[in-house]
């Protein structure tokens, strides 16, 4: 029998960095270096799902009509305010008209237009196009006013518009924005240089208040221990969210630093593909649900506790049901499970990983508990943009570990075409019932039931929430201790 300890041992947890010095921090700075673990694939929010691209971009260089501030309340960005009539269907936005874009184009409600009816064109490569789906007609009475007429009441229609895939963006520049991103956001894109650092500038002509910042320097750093020593010796400012967990300690010891771990919404899952034949069983997946000694897993990751999950959603929502109960560990149960579904000895499969220290740890673990009923996961490590294209995009896997970090996301369930390739048209109608139900109480009420669902079709493993640890300079101020979306919103950074 495989202990926890053998399991947390297996894990390959890596040493703490040798000590390094931390040099003290320039006074009147007015510029930022912030480490991150993955670079983006591309800046330009609406044409990929990687959570890197909005951490750089999002209420940095590109903006949308409302945005989402550290608390997730949903506050005016480009719309100054918003009415929604009586019929739950009309929204009517009244837009900035201070606003331009970083080459000098006006923002006006052409280019909101513009941007929605290019998220949902044939050709779009919006990761969440179905933001979109629920727009009838777009109307532009004048310049600052965008009317937007839904086919039907829809819940979280004002909510959607916060994220990435929403942001405005100009018809001459949006097909270089992947590159060379051209926003209304308070910063300005200067250089990529890939594998190393991308750099932004204060947006003199922003139309909002005045950064305290002139410039900031994201480097990317993958390997947890460098994240580390380049904190200590102050190469860089801050962590967005450090990869090496077990260095905490020693970090809330360097009196030049300061740490904060706090919430995101990003459900860690082990990603099963219910596409093929194997794990489409019901009986298979309920076996694997039921060796997820999900404990073992977030302490082999961290080393302290954190919030674990029986399905889809997330602790902080108030439509949040604690499922975790629904498989308990039962190692004789899995094996009985195996059995019937065909599989008396196990079976071989792949587990393709993802490069975050959560993912490659967690996988570790899972294939240790994984073997205690004979089936085999063969560890494959992925680079982001490998994961990216042969997992998330060509449901080319078994297994794998990932993080979903947008809110409210379990309506990727009812995706035909998601890479779970799950299935079910009761879900389907579910959500689609969801999105219509108005009054909190109600739709409340059957998140409840889908999460449920989700639960007892043990459609993937459900893990635990992301945590977010975040280091940065004793004297930086403004970061984000909580995740209510992956961003890193550097108007609000200064030093002290």
């Amino acid at each position: 029998m495989t202990t926890r300890r053998d399991l947390l041992a297996g894990a390959g947890l890596a040493a703490l960095a040798a000590h390094v010095p931390a040099v003290a921090r320039a006074q009147g700075k007015d510029s930022v270096t912030i480490a991150m673990t993955l670079e983006p694939p591309t800046l330009d929010p609406t044409s990929g799902a990687a959570q890197a691209i909005r951490e750089v971009t999002l209420q940095n260089i590109f903006e949308g009509l409302v945005k989402m501030d550290r608390t997730g309340k949903i506050v005016p960005c480009l719309a100054e305010s918003w009415a929604v009539a009586a019929d739950n269907v009309t929204y009517t936005f009244k837009l900035r008209t201070n606003a331009s874009f970083h080459d000098g184009t006006a923002f006006t409600s052409e280019l909101v237009k513009f941007s929605f009816d290019r998220a949902v064109a044939p050709d779009s490569t919006n990761a969440q196009r179905q933001l979109f789906a629920p727009i009838a007609e777009i109307a532009t009475p004048d310049a600052a006013t965008v009317v937007i007429r839904l086919k039907q009441p829809t819940a979280n229609f004002l909510y959607g518009l916060a994220w990435g895939d929403a942001v405005i963006v100009a018809p001459a520049t949006a097909a270089g924005n992947k590159t060379s991103p051209v926003g209304t956001g308070p910063f300005k894109f200067m250089r990529w240089n890939r594998g190393d650092r991308l750099e932004l500038a204060r947006f003199d002509g922003y139309w909002g208040e005045k950064p305290a910042l002139a410039k900031a320097v994201f480097r990317f750093m993958s390997d947890p221990q460098a994240q580390v020593a380049a904190l200590r010796a102050g190469d860089v400012d801050a962590q967005t969210n450090l990869s090496a967990p077990e260095a905490v300690a020693q970090l809330k010891s360097d009196p030049k630093l300061k740490v904060t771990i706090g919430k995101t919404e990003g459900e860690v899952v082990l990603a099963i593909n219910n596409g093929k034949p194997l794990f489409n069983d019901l009986r298979v997946r309920q076996a694997i649900a039921h060796v997820l000694d999900r404990k073992t897993i977030a302490l082999g990751v961290y080393g302290f506790d954190v919030d674990l999950i029986g399905s889809h959603f997330s602790p902080l929502h108030p439509a949040y049901v604690d499922l975790t109960g629904t498989y308990p560990v039962d190692i004789p149960k899995a094996k009985a499970l195996l059995a019937q579904a065909g599989f008396p000895n196990g079976f071989n499969c792949t587990l393709k990983l993802p490069p975050p220290a959560y993912a490659r740890r967690s996988g570790e673990i899972i294939a240790a508990l994984l073997a205690q009923i004979g089936i085999n996961a063969a560890i494959e490590p992925l680079e982001f943009p490998q994961w990216l294209e042969r997992v998330f995009r060509g449901k080319d896997y078994d297994l794998s570990v990932i993080a979903h970090t947008e809110p409210l996301d379990i309506d990727i369930y009812a995706r035909d075409d998601y890479y779970f390739q799950y299935k079910n048209p009761e879900f389907k109608a579910l959500m689609a019932k969801i999105a219509v139900t108005l009054p909190d109480a109600e739709r409340n009420a059957l998140y409840g039931e889908a999460q449920r669902m989700l639960a007892r079709d043990a459609v993937n493993g459900f893990l635990f929430i992301l945590p977010k640890i975040t280091v940065t300079a004793a004297a930086l101020e403004g970061m984000w201790t909580d995740w209510p979306l992956p961003i890193t919103p550097l108007a609000e950074v200064r030093w002290r």
